[in-house]
């Protein structure tokens, strides 16, 4: 049984505790779904990142060939490699989940 959400006050407090707050205990993720919010944009933040000359030039090839600008390809690679660590991160949690589960024990969540 999940515990139950706090009401805030405020939505500073809402953030210091969801900072340290283990959102398992709250929240069943195994059932959450996606939603698409598409007028919402989202907030940047500008930084300042330090490349080699070298794969600064590649990049800004690869992105003159797909005819976009270079920042943009970056955010592409970064949103594309970021994806991909996580589906391998959450695959072996998953493996992990399962081989427990062959063993006999039962899951603390149950």
């Amino acid at each position: 049984m999940k515990k139950k959400i706090p009401n805030f006050k405020s939505e500073s407090e809402e953030r210091k505790f969801w900072s340290t707050a283990d959102s398992t205990r709250y929240i069943d993720w195994q059932r959450a779904q996606r939603v698409a919010l598409p007028n919402l944009r989202p907030s940047l933040k500008t930084i300042s990142l330090r490349l080699p000359e070298l794969m600064l030039e590649e990049l800004k090839l690869l992105a003159n060939k797909r005819d976009v600008p270079y920042q943009s390809l970056l955010k592409l690679f970064l949103a594309e490699r970021i994806e991909e660590e996580l589906r391998q991160r959450n695959g072996r949690e998953r493996k992990s989940n399962s081989a427990l589960g062959r063993t006999g024990r039962r899951s603390a969540r149950r």
